[in-house]
């Protein structure tokens, strides 16, 4: 299937036996967007379409238009996932919520979960996540939550950083048959170079904004990630959605028939 395919061609195809009928249902199903009210236009083809699923940023959103995009979506796609959500947020959820959808708070990644009932695909892969202290554990909950949205199995190690090297090592070693490694450090940053020099696995580094004084809210440990001389990967800021959706696309990659 050509990429930017239009409805028109994916009918013209299968009339004319170029795609099978499961082929043309994924593409349909990849180009469907749910409008709500001129407000927000959703993604609901996304997780055909590229293999990450729509997921609603709470930040920044009115509590009410946050509970209507999030019923929208999960009516559309049977489950939907929301990250940086507020107590207001979850309130004006539980004030909407139907009987016949499930809401799951996964309080120390800072998200909600809401569901019909389905549950994520296993497509295989397995995902390590580390810390170089407990005030990164929010944002390493954030990726763990994303691949396994996706389908990954994940492994943690927390509060493993270098005011304390010691502890690193048996957490890798009970990490090693990952596919791909999170390492979420804030302050100066040095954890995920130091994984990386470790491990044959790839690995992706996280700056989290911890950290105080001359270029603190994370920058010295963006900066520093991205002088490593080891080979890894950055995300941005607090960037933990990216981090686990780029981990779990390259575990899939190695478990794909």
């Amino acid at each position: 299937m050509q990429p930017n395919t239009t409805i028109r061609d994916i009918l013209r195809m299968y009339r004319n036996g170029e795609v099978s009928e499961d082929e043309a249902v994924g593409a349909l199903e990849g180009l469907r967007i749910e409008i709500i009210d001129g407000m927000a236009r959703i993604d609901a083809g996304r997780s055909v379409r590229c293999g990450i699923p729509e997921v609603v940023l709470a930040e920044g959103k009115e509590p009410e238009a946050f509970a209507e995009i999030m019923l929208t979506q999960v009516k559309a796609a049977g489950r939907s996932v929301a990250t940086r959500v507020s107590p207001e947020h979850l309130k004006a959820l539980e004030n909407r919520l139907p009987p016949e959808i499930r809401m799951e708070h996964r309080e120390a990644a800072r998200a909600v979960i809401l569901s019909t009932g389905a549950e994520p695909v296993r497509h295989g892969g397995t995902v390590a996540i580390l810390t170089a202290g407990t005030s990164d554990i929010p944002v390493a909950e954030e990726a763990r939550l994303i691949a396994e949205e996706m389908g990954c199995e994940v492994r943690t190690a927390y509060d493993v950083g270098v005011a304390g090297i010691h502890r690193l090592f048996s957490a890798i070693r009970d990490l090693i048959p990952a596919d791909v490694f999170i390492v979420a450090a804030g302050r100066e940053g040095t954890l995920p170079a130091i994984v990386a020099g470790l491990v044959d696995r790839p690995v992706i580094g996280v700056p989290v904004s911890t950290g105080y004084g001359y270029m603190g809210g994370g920058e010295a440990a963006l900066a520093s990630m991205l002088q490593a001389c080891s080979v890894l990967a950055v995300v941005n800021i607090d960037a933990g959605f990216t981090a686990g959706a780029f981990a779990a696309q390259i575990a899939h990659g190695g478990h794909r028939a």
